[in-house]
């Protein structure tokens, strides 16, 4: 299998990391290729040992052993529940795959330990963002016993919502390819997002765990309450149309009763199906199965098919379980991004022959259904978290803004891409907005104060402030600052409250630094001499020499007084 430009650049980002590190993240975007990536770097090291796969769940295992199979020529052993990798010394398979529930499995240290480390050359842990849990951590130690092994983490979502830090596992990241860099490149399809506005939804109350996300028991306390499985069904059943659709539940009861009300006489019989971790293996293989058939339109699902479930033909994913955290919801969008295998997208050259391709199928892009209701405190992730990873914050709030409007509005999905793109224009207009007031706004304040008699900023040389303090917005000056400004000498006329203000804490500062007063400068400014930085005793000096002289300035003052 010829690796993609990428993929080549991802594997020799990854062999040349390893000359100094022993560990290393791959971060890629679902269905770009980790799988494909890790296979050839498998097939480098078995020169070196044997290589160690650990997965979380089943179908990664399977998945990997196919990819492993198809690039590697290798029948790699399993060690998962009832299949045992062979032990026999002359009879070893050189990659060995395995879900991280059988190695940690048993008494004294689990089923790793019937393996030697020092047999290994490199250890793959595929999900690498789990490889904090003490369950990940115990096996990464134990093969790490061997000095001379490396450790390869691969994911498509680094950043966790429980900050623990993969910097602890991964000493360096050699390559990051994510989920906009797949759709600009024209590997994936592009994602619109459509907002449902839901009456009655109300996650306001909701609180959150010790991980950081909503607590699943109050979150399932709102889906499942009657009404709402009625109004996500309805409303997804309006939106896709026949569209294949991926639907995520926040709890078992909650999928169950969506896949009752789609199944319904007076709405579409034999529509839907629901998987949780309760569904036997067999049924929900079948499941599975019936549903890349396209016997059944909707797949209800409880936390199932997060990874490790690849469907190139949905269309649609509804996201009834609202999630605060990014790497939840990126998990939740590529069971979406895959483009449809029918287009062979290999074929095409460029990206922009590629994104044309994508365009003219049966699938130009991924339709993200987001419920909307009323969220609180809380900052629910949508799709343009997803793909605002490279703009400012400002810039993704504003485009979620933006487009969670328009799809109300409209009832229609709408671009991200291109609303991020138009949200950064946007907050670009504003910022050079900004800058020419910054600009204009002194002058306009200065001819608004120069109608006094003496301007008292013309007479400091500072600028009016240009932003009014919340609580002084619009207010007049105060009794007690006229008292205080007339009797130093200041013409109040045009003063609000916050200017009043800056020209008292002015005077204040004058003071303690022992620069000339109020009075002072403008009874020199009066006679056309600069007072900047002018010591009170200086301007003392000078008025009294002026009274001396009949008030009348000597031209040799001039150059005296501004120097």
């Amino acid at each position: 299998m010829i690796l993609r430009d990428y993929q080549k650049e991802a594997y020799d980002n990854i062999l040349e990391a390893f000359k100094t590190y022993d560990t290393a993240l791959c971060v890629m975007a679902t269905a770009t290729g980790k799988t494909i990536v890790a296979s050839h770097i498998i097939n480098h090291y078995r020169d070196y040992g044997r290589i160690m796969v650990v997965a979380h769940h089943e179908e990664l295992i399977t998945q990997a052993q196919g990819k492993i199979k198809k690039i590697c020529g290798v029948d790699a052993d399993v060690e998962m529940g009832a299949q045992w990798a062979s032990k026999n010394e002359w009879f070893k398979v050189d990659v060995v795959v395995s879900t991280i529930q059988t190695q940690i499995a048993g008494r004294e240290g689990g089923r790793m330990i019937q393996f030697n480390p020092d047999d290994f050359s490199l250890l793959i842990t595929d999900e690498g963002h789990h490889a904090v849990s003490d369950s990940w951590t115990k096996v990464i130690d134990y093969y790490r016993q061997n000095p001379k092994l490396k450790v390869l983490g691969l994911t498509a979502t680094p950043d966790r919502l429980d900050k623990k830090a993969l910097g602890r596992i991964f000493q360096t990241t050699p390559y990051e390819y994510d989920i906009e860099d797949g759709i600009e490149d024209g590997w994936l399809v592009h994602i619109e997002g459509q907002s449902i506005f839901i009456t009655g939804l109300d996650y306001s109350h909701i609180k959150t765990t010790s991980t950081g996300d909503l607590n699943g028991k109050d979150l399932a306390e709102v889906l499942e309450y009657e009404e709402m499985p009625h109004k996500f069904a309805d409303a997804i059943m309006q939106s896709v149309g026949d569209k294949k659709t991926l639907v995520f539940a926040a709890s078992v009861a909650h999928a169950e009763r969506m896949a009752e009300i789609f199944n319904r006489p007076n709405r579409k019989p034999g529509s839907a199906n629901f998987v949780s971790g309760e569904t036997p293996k067999e049924i929900r293989q079948q499941i599975v199965k019936d549903f890349f058939d396209n016997k059944f339109q909707y797949l209800i699902n409880v936390g199932c098919f997060l990874e490790g479930f690849d469907d190139p033909s949905i269309k649609v994913i509804a996201d009834a379980a609202p999630t605060l955290s990014r790497s939840r919801f990126t998990q939740k969008l590529g069971r979406g991004t895959r483009v449809l295998t029918e287009i062979n997208i290999d074929q095409y050259e460029t990206a922009e022959q590629r994104r044309d391709a994508i365009a003219r199928s049966d699938k130009p892009c991924i339709e993200c259904l987001d419920f909307v209701g009323n969220a609180g405190k809380h900052k629910l992730i949508c799709p343009a978290d997803i793909l605002g990873g490279k703009y400012p914050d400002e810039v993704v709030e504003l485009a979620k803004e933006s487009a969670t409007k328009k799809s109300i509005e409209t009832k229609k999905p709408v671009d991200i891409a291109s609303e991020l793109v138009q949200a950064e224009r946007e907050i670009a207009h504003r910022a050079a907005m900004r800058a020419d007031a910054e600009i204009r706004n002194p002058v306009l304040l200065r001819t608004k104060f120069s109608t006094a008699k003496f301007n008292p900023f013309d007479i400091f040389d500072i600028n009016p402030v240009l932003v009014e303090r919340p609580q002084d917005k619009g207010r007049a000056i105060t009794k007690g600052q006229k008292e205080y400004l007339e009797k130093y000498g200041v013409n109040c006329d045009g003063l609000d409250k916050t200017h009043a203000g800056q020209i008292i804490n002015e005077m204040i500062s004058r003071r303690e630094k022992g620069i000339c007063t109020f009075k002072q400068a403008k009874c020199l400014r009066s006679r056309g001499l600069n007072t900047n930085n002018m010591t009170f005793e200086e301007a003392n000096k000078l008025i009294t020499e002026l009274v001396r002289n009949r008030w009348i300035t000597p031209k040799k003052w001039f150059k005296k007084a501004t120097v």
